[in-house]
């Protein structure tokens, strides 16, 4: 009779729980806009601090949110367009200037122009530069890895600073 009681009032514990764990999980789109939009806030105050504390850059900011700045200019390299292949190095950083990736030493990376996977902030700064330039992209998670992140070594819902140098265009 004792475990009976026991048993009893566990079940009715878990099925109370299970009713509240029902009503706290239920999501819908207004949910995640309102989480999206917090989150874009919140990344855009961690963007604005950084370059408070980095005042060489005087970053442009695109549509999209995407902050560049051509670091090294070259007035005779081709333009880059979208279908082009770009050979680039890169350095990829948190905003507390820890480096989660770079291009291996002697090594280039390679990636078509707006047809591939590379991250929607790269590929949008790479078409803002020409042969032999260079730039930092400050990039927000909705322009690169999103809420998952890449699940390596990049968490989720991280801003990016890339160091990009466009080497050639095919």
């Amino acid at each position: 009779m004792k475990y009976y009681f026991i048993t009893l009032i566990l079940a009715l514990m878990f099925s109370c729980s299970n009713d509240e764990l029902k009503k706290e999980l239920e999501w819908d789109k207004k949910k995640s806009m309102e989480l999206n939009r917090k989150l874009a806030q919140k990344e855009k105050l961690d963007i604005l601090m950084f370059l408070e504390n980095h005042p060489k850059l005087k970053m442009q900011e695109t549509g999209s949110g995407l902050f560049y700045q051509i670091t090294k200019t070259n007035l005779t390299g081709t333009p880059s367009k979208p279908g082009m292949e770009a050979s680039v190095k890169y350095k990829i950083s948190f905003l507390n200037g820890d480096l989660c990736y770079e291009t291996p030493k002697g090594e280039l990376s390679y990636f078509k122009i707006d047809h591939s996977d590379i991250e929607t902030g790269v590929q949008e700064g790479v078409k803002k530069m020409k042969t032999g330039e260079r730039a930092v992209l400050i990039v927000s998670s909705h322009l690169a890895h999103g809420i998952t992140g890449d699940q390596n070594k990049i968490p989720p819902a991280t801003t990016l600073v890339i160091e990009l140098e466009l080497v050639d265009l095919f």
